[in-house]
């Protein structure tokens, strides 16, 4: 992403300054308005005692992790060790609540790991949805290993979120 907004990206070696330029101003005020509503759902969120887990890359430089008031309670280094599609570093906030710190015990069923590229994707999705995809057993794994309180639930799962 700096690479774009500093205009050196490998797309834009062609591209003149004001090009440049205009799609740097652009890509700035796009990131200006995510942040805003961000910051607005939290507040929402934190005035009203509703409770929130947001999700969200983790890459180094990152807007949240460097200008965020807030830091991630969990950042999951190697999703493929809880059975997703994909290694890639996530970052988690837990708003209104902490994460729980259960132990699930089950095998883990083996998941194929995938590589984002543009000719290797699923047929129908974009790059864009492709990167977001998170694998059912990582999704189900997550929810109990994070969210729900087996305490308070005589040590039984919800079977519904399996």
């Amino acid at each position: 992403m700096p690479l774009w907004f500093r205009g050196e990206n490998f797309a834009q070696k062609n591209w003149d300054d004001i090009r440049k330029l205009e799609t740097s101003l652009e890509m700035h005020k796009e990131l200006s308005e995510l942040y805003e509503l961000i910051c607005k759902l939290t507040l929402i969120c934190l005035k009203r005692g509703l409770k929130m887990v947001i999700e969200n890359p983790y890459t180094q430089p990152h807007y949240l992790t460097m200008y965020w008031c807030m830091k991630p309670a969990i950042i999951d280094k190697d999703r493929t060790l809880d059975g997703d599609y994909y290694k890639k570093p996530t970052q988690y906030w837990f708003i209104n609540c902490e994460p729980k710190q259960n132990l699930v015990f089950e095998p883990l069923e083996y998941v194929p790991k995938r590589v984002i590229t543009r000719t290797k994707r699923q047929e129908n999705t974009t790059i864009k949805t492709e990167r977001s995809m998170i694998h059912p057993q990582y999704a189900s794994r997550f929810i109990r290993k994070y969210l729900i309180d087996m305490e308070n639930n005589n040590g039984k799962e919800n079977k519904t979120m399996s």
